[in-house]
């Protein structure tokens, strides 16, 4: 089980910075907007068991591959909700910013990321709900985590290790949803 929530907490912590920073970015540039959503839509596409073997000549077999793996299946829901939260913000509100001399980067960490807040954090708990699930595909490339259990019953016809794999997964995303829900729920009513 730790072996799993680490492979999982280093991917969502390099995937949350890379994703609200592209998502703030893109909010600048319209074409830049459709580009990185497309892209990161069509690395959702990839199915995670080619999206390991296409990864494998880069990084090898084993943990590295596992990271940059989820890393790039965490980056659409949290960019797009980075970019859909900032976007919703009524023009108004950053108007009046502007007209009290706020600069952009106050704007930016004052207005626009706390307003867009409870958006990106749904964006993070999609992201990690999903990914608590695909690493369990990684241990078939060696990354580790409760896939294990998973693959070694299939390949012993050992369904009790089968289910403990899957019920350990299943328990483990539901937990996870459960605490990012009470913690979006908080950022919402703040």
């Amino acid at each position: 089980m730790g072996e799993h929530a680490v492979l999982v907490f280093i991917a969502i912590a390099i995937a949350i910075i890379l994703g609200i920073i592209i998502g703030i970015l893109i909010t600048y540039s319209k074409p830049a907007s459709h580009a990185a959503l497309w892209i990161c839509q069509i690395l959702m596409t990839i199915p995670s068991l080619a999206m390991f073997g296409l990864l494998l000549p880069f990084f090898g077999i084993g943990f590295k591959t596992g990271v940059t793996t989820l890393i790039l299946y965490s980056l659409l829901p949290i960019v797009r909700n980075t970019y859909t939260g900032i976007k919703e913000i009524d023009p108004s509100i950053l108007e009046a910013a502007q007209g009290m001399g706020m600069k952009e980067s106050s704007i930016l960490f004052r207005i626009k990321l706390p307003l867009a807040a409870p958006v990106i954090m749904a964006g993070v708990r999609t992201a990690t709900v999903m990914i608590i699930g695909i690493a369990a595909i990684a241990s078939y490339i060696g990354a580790g985590g409760l896939g294990h259990f998973i693959f070694q019953g299939i390949n012993r016809w050992n369904m009790n290790m089968v289910l403990l794999g899957a019920i350990a997964v299943s328990i483990l995303a539901i937990i996870v949803d459960f605490l990012m829900k009470k913690v979006e729920h908080r950022m919402v009513t703040k």
